[in-house]
């Protein structure tokens, strides 16, 4: 046997009782570690400390911030855990002018809204005041207004369907240039063209066009127009081809004539 010194198992068990007291230790200590951080979690979970203490809304300009919270039905009574966002979402996007809402939650208590709202393309006539036309075709009934922005152009003789839908999305196409340059739209639809519009410029043109081609041709509006005599107005029409009639010439009487009898 090789020399070296003998330990006793009396002289070892000293020295494992005390190593496994060690770790009995840690295990206790680690055990009752995790027991009170769950009493913690389960006291947060159920106390006002998880409730809602800030709601951030972005993307609004037609809903107040008032109007927004209300409708999502979040308040600072609302656990931060019970937070809906699919039906939050749903709730908001109810709201006629509301085009997407998206809810994100930033720990430990804050509540985003970024909503996106539909934008107000037009205008319809409504007696002696205005009705909105949103982009998606839509008209905001019970939105009355006697006053509309300067660059909104009024339509006449629409309601709700293709015809509008198409007016709209043209519009949307436009150069803005061109949409504040439009003062009033009709539908003038003839009997081979539903969607037959007649237009009133602010610079005193007059345009006959389909909604088939319209945001197409009257992207050129700025060079047609440019081509004319500055102090010659008349009809520029673009149903077929593209051309112009200065006012009193013949045919230029005929087509205000038609305008104003589809109307």
């Amino acid at each position: 046997m090789e020399k070296g010194k003998i330990v006793s198992l009396e002289d070892r068990i000293p020295k494992l009782k005390q190593q496994r007291k060690k770790k009995a230790n840690r295990r206790l200590i680690f055990l009752l570690l995790l027991f009170f951080l769950l009493i913690a979690l389960v006291v947060y979970f159920q106390s006002p400390l998880s409730n809602i203490k800030k709601i951030e809304i972005s993307g609004n300009n037609i809903y107040s911030n008032e109007e927004v919270i209300k409708v999502s039905g979040l308040s600072d009574n609302t656990n931060i855990w019970k937070v809906d966002k699919t039906e939050i979402s749903k709730s908001l996007k109810n709201l006629p002018q509301m085009k997407s809402a998206d809810v994100k939650i930033k720990l430990p208590n804050t509540v985003i809204l970024e909503v996106s709202e539909y934008k107000r393309m037009a205008y319809i006539m409504n007696e002696k005041s205005y009705l909105p036309v949103l982009e998606n075709g839509k008209i905001l009934k019970g939105q009355e207004s006697e006053e509309i922005p300067a660059n909104a152009p009024i339509l006449f003789g629409f309601s709700e369907g293709e015809p509008l839908k198409a007016m709209i999305k043209d519009l949307e196409n436009l150069p803005e240039e061109v949409q504040n340059s439009i003062s009033e739209i009709h539908h003038t639809p003839k009997e081979s063209d539903q969607y037959r519009i007649t237009l009133y410029m602010n610079d005193g043109f007059e345009v006959i066009a389909s909604l088939r081609s319209f945001s197409e041709k009257m992207a050129h509006y700025p060079s047609l127009i440019a081509q004319i005599d500055s102090n010659s107005k008349g009809i520029i029409d673009l149903e077929v081809g593209s051309y112009f009639k200065p006012y009193g010439e013949e045919g230029a009487a005929g087509n205000e004539e038609k305008a104003e009898d589809a109307e």
